[in-house]
């Protein structure tokens, strides 16, 4: 195997979450009075801190207003918008694969880890992941690079040069530079061929059986 210890990413890397993201973020909108973009106009807040899409969309560096967006987006998110997601194909059958012969699954998700965990809870791939990381609701490692760090922690001791994240975004990319580990980029997700070529990640796989021949290699 080519690497034994995996970070994942969750949202456009193991599953799409966008109907519930941004249905969520259009009604934190509507009920705070602002107009909101079409669905299909939303794909660029996945990925990004909840807290940085919302100083875009709400053209405000308001921390009062910031944080009331987030409690009425997470009204909805937390009750039904977690539940609107898709497994991506293949993705279930390759981390039990994987898991077989022997890597250990790690998640690192910028997502509130509460919610994480129900995410992987709802799909059953809870119980193939060692660790389950995410940021917590007061934004404590909501930075790629400060919660990849938290969770090579508890990763094995000299398992470095064997480990990869695996994310869809240049924050990906950006937090496993900054931890000195390797990074695979999924083209399937939301960050767009030209913003993860700039990246630069170690490698580029455009769907779940390329990703599958690259870890297998």
């Amino acid at each position: 195997m080519r690497y034994d210890v995996l970070l994942w990413d969750l949202d456009g890397t193991l599953t799409d979450p966008k109907e519930g993201i941004t249905l969520s973020v259009q009604y934190a909108l509507n009920r705070l009075g602002y107009p909101f973009p079409e669905t299909d106009d939303l794909g660029w807040i996945i990925g990004p801190p909840l807290k940085e899409s919302f100083k875009i969309l709400l053209q405000t560096m308001d921390e009062t207003l910031l944080d009331q967006a987030i409690t009425i987006y997470r009204e909805r998110y937390q009750e039904i918008g977690l539940y609107e997601n898709i497994l991506y194909p293949g993705i279930l059958e390759l981390i039990a694969q994987l898991k077989e012969k022997g890597c250990l699954h790690l998640l690192a998700t910028s997502k509130p880890r509460v919610f994480a965990k129900k995410i992987l809870q709802h799909f059953s791939l809870d119980s193939y992941f060692s660790v389950i990381m995410g940021s917590e609701l007061n934004g404590q490692f909501v930075e790629k690079d400060v919660l990849i760090a938290e969770v090579l922690k508890k990763a094995p001791a000299g398992s470095r040069a064997k480990t990869v994240m695996i994310g869809d975004r240049r924050y990906d990319v950006e937090g496993a530079r900054a931890n000195g580990i390797d990074v695979i980029s999924v083209g399937y997700g939301y960050g767009t061929i030209e913003e993860l070529s700039l990246a630069a990640p170690n490698f580029i796989v455009s769907n779940v059986r390329d990703l599958e021949k690259l870890l297998s290699s």
